[in-house]
């Protein structure tokens, strides 16, 4: 294995380990709107605004990005 292919696997291995998480996470948010009755706009915005949400989605789009550069430069 090349060093940018071990990167790229670790940098796929990230990617697919963190969108579980963010999905799980995105789950019990709706899991706990649901179980507080709350209207669907209130859970979706929940959803939307969750602080955790909005950082995990910005880590995806940087090691996606890093993963577009390391086949941009095989």
């Amino acid at each position: 294995k090349t060093m940018a292919e071990s990167s790229l696997s670790e940098l796929q291995e990230s990617i697919e380990e963190l969108t579980a998480y963010m999905e799980r996470l995105r789950k019990d948010v709706i899991g706990m709107g649901q179980k507080l009755k709350l209207p669907q706009k209130r859970i979706d915005a929940s959803v939307a605004e969750h602080p955790e949400l909005q950082r995990l989605t910005l880590i995806l789009h940087q090691l996606e990005e890093q993963v577009r550069s390391v086949n941009a430069s095989n």
